[in-house]
């Protein structure tokens, strides 16, 4: 059996190994939990629909239960368990490039900070948007515009959601807060603060400017279905896509031409009926 000075000198040596793990760990969880029903007793076949076909065709709709506190908080850790497995594979190069900063660093002595410090503050604040989703879902089932599904109702929901979300794709600050998200290294050079509190703080700010890349799109999720899982896993993957690969930033204009198309005709549909 290794001394404890031993396997700690072997950690820190292997900290990308481990910072990899935990990011693996943590998205695959969130994962397992949606796939789970992410708190609200639905089936994975309930979520895709694969029950219909399962089912003969006949589908036993999801029961809303009536809102509480106690079933806002399950509905919150519903929304940001949610968020962390969409998000978090998209912002993996940044924890990364963080967690290997400050091992060189560390091996010129200064502090080590965990990169965990980092994706805390980048999950604070999509804890914060699923605050404001929750309370949104709260106020939608309310007034009638979501089934139990969780599906909008309506066609204006519907239609005005995605032409907002095509829309945004070309907006000016959607594409400044898109450069932030490609450019791990330009970020880190441009905003790093020192510390446990500075890591945490850049990992919020790191969230905010994702925020304002996504956030339009995980509101299609009142359009598509909060808990339909091809529309998180379509939209996952688009995001990780967007963010990451060469020509990402052109896939938004192609994404906003049609959603925009698309919602205009949901809007049109019922007058030429």
């Amino acid at each position: 059996m290794q001394p404890l000075p031993a396997l700690l000198e072997f950690a820190l040596r292997r900290d990308r190994v481990i910072v990899i793990g935990l990011l693996v760990a943590v998205t695959l969880g969130s994962w397992l939990f949606v796939l789970d029903g992410a708190g609200t007793g639905m089936s994975a076949l309930g979520m895709t629909g694969l029950d219909l076909a399962a089912g003969g065709g006949m589908r036993v709709a999801f029961a809303m239960a009536r809102w509480s506190p106690g079933y806002a908080v399950i509905m919150f850790f519903m929304w940001w368990i949610m968020m962390v497995a969409m998000m978090l594979p998209s912002a993996s190069p940044t924890v990364l490039l963080f967690a290997r900063i400050h091992r060189k660093q560390r091996e010129r002595g200064a502090a080590s900070v965990p990169a965990s410090m980092f994706a805390l503050g980048y999950l604070a604040a999509w804890a914060g948007f699923s605050v404001i989703a929750t309370a949104a879902q709260w106020g939608l089932e309310q007034a009638g515009l979501l089934n139990t599904m969780m599906v909008s109702t309506v066609p204006w929901l519907g239609g005005g959601l995605l032409i907002a979300a095509g829309l945004w794709q070309f907006s000016p600050w959607k594409l400044a807060c898109l450069r932030h998200c490609r450019s791990p290294l330009s970020f880190l050079m441009t905003r790093w603060r020192p510390g446990r509190k500075g890591a945490f703080v850049m990992g919020l700010d790191h969230g905010a400017f994702c925020l304002g890349c996504c956030w339009f799109l995980m509101a299609l999720l009142f359009f598509g279905g909060i808990m339909n899982l091809w529309w998180i896993g379509g939209l996952a993957l688009y995001v990780l896509a967007e963010k990451t690969v060469p020509a990402g930033h052109r896939l938004g204009y192609g994404l906003g031409a049609l959603l925009t198309a698309w919602g205009v005709w949901i809007l049109l549909a019922p007058l030429a009926a």
